[in-house]
């Protein structure tokens, strides 16, 4: 149902925080793509650790990086990928809710 894309640069204090928010989602059914635009920081090898330690959605994920172009490059490169309907965008330095993308799917009403 739902492509989570995350752009990441630079943000190792804050990405497991990101990542541990989706991965509490109460609606299992998205995937996460880590979009890393070269940073220069350990938030990759942080971001690669966290995901292999959590169990997947149903969707799946994984992080991959690319030379830095910029957020809005990374983003686009995250749709790119993506596999499902609905594309939801959550910043490295920020999180949701564990009922965001439930609460997000009886909006849209599926």
């Amino acid at each position: 149902m739902f492509s989570v894309v995350i752009p990441l640069y630079n943000k190792a204090p804050y990405i497991e925080k990101a990542i541990r928010s989706v991965a509490a989602q109460t609606c299992r059914d998205f995937e996460l793509i880590i979009i890393d635009d070269g940073s220069t920081d350990d938030s990759f090898a942080i971001a690669e650790k966290l995901l292999g330690a959590q169990t997947p959605p149903l969707g799946g994920w994984g992080a991959i990086q690319q030379q830095n172009a910029g957020v809005s490059t990374a983003r686009n490169n995250g749709v790119k990928l993506t596999k499902y309907d609905y594309i939801a965008f959550l910043d490295a330095d920020d999180w949701w809710a564990a009922t965001y993308l439930e609460e997000m799917k009886n909006l849209i009403g599926q």
